[in-house]
């Protein structure tokens, strides 16, 4: 498929009317189409696979094709500076969050998550807890003391008070707590410390992420899920 025949299918499911709705949590629209996700991600199935083409939806700066590019892209092709660029790029964590799956999956993974983590952009900063997440749930055959190594990054970042970064700091550390019983305890263990940390550093993002992550981990169904007694 074409750049301009990518770019008219995403047209043809285009519905302006869903846009007001993004803005309100938090997607960037000024460039957007209002094109659903599942409609996208049936684009995508039906182009497969295609590097060139990511990377040429991903240049027309439209919030839609941007997407769609990290459905396309091979995470075996991508370069480690056209991820950095990408991630420079992003102005929305849906996006951001897309790309996350993509850049999980290449071999610069953990070398793009120590830098985004500490990068002062918030979407930067998000991709790196969003990869983070990715693994937890994709990567079946990582030991529990991948996940462990993660635990002094997530703790650097807790106390950012913006809420894109905070959300996506928790949603790391929830999933890895939810992998299973060891690491539940661990990542709840590591949730207290960054809250007896915010208490005496008065960081309100820190207590935020801390208390969000206790909440889940130490509910009912996700102690049934894992068989915590």
């Amino acid at each position: 498929m074409t750049l301009d025949e990518a770019l008219e299918a995403l047209q043809a499911e285009a519905d302006p009317s869903r846009m007001p709705g993004m803005a309100r949590v938090g997607i960037a629209v000024d460039r957007a189409l209002g094109v659903p996700v599942p409609a996208m991600r049936r684009i995508a199935r039906r182009i497969g696979t295609d590097q060139a083409l990511a990377h040429a939806l991903w240049r027309t700066g439209i919030h839609e094709a941007r997407f769609l590019a990290t459905l396309l892209a091979d995470p075996g092709a991508i370069t480690e500076r056209e991820m950095d660029r990408w991630a420079h790029e992003l102005d929305s964590w849906d996006v951001g969050d897309a790309a996350a799956d993509l850049f999980a999956a290449t071999p610069f993974r953990d070398a793009r998550i120590r830098a985004w983590a500490v990068d002062d952009a918030p979407y930067v900063k998000r991709a790196a807890f969003a990869m983070i997440a990715r693994r937890a749930v994709s990567d079946r055959t990582a030991s529990d003391g991948a996940f462990r190594r993660y635990f002094a990054t997530i703790r650097r970042g807790a106390n950012d008070d913006r809420r894109e970064v905070r959300t996506g700091i928790s949603w790391a550390l929830r999933q890895i707590g939810k992998r299973n019983p060891a690491l539940n305890a661990a990542a709840i263990e590591e949730a207290e410390r960054i809250l007896a940390d915010a208490q005496r550093a008065g960081s309100r993002g820190a207590r935020w992420v801390a208390r969000d992550v206790i909440r889940e981990l130490r509910s009912d169904a996700v102690r049934r899920r894992l068989g915590v007694g």
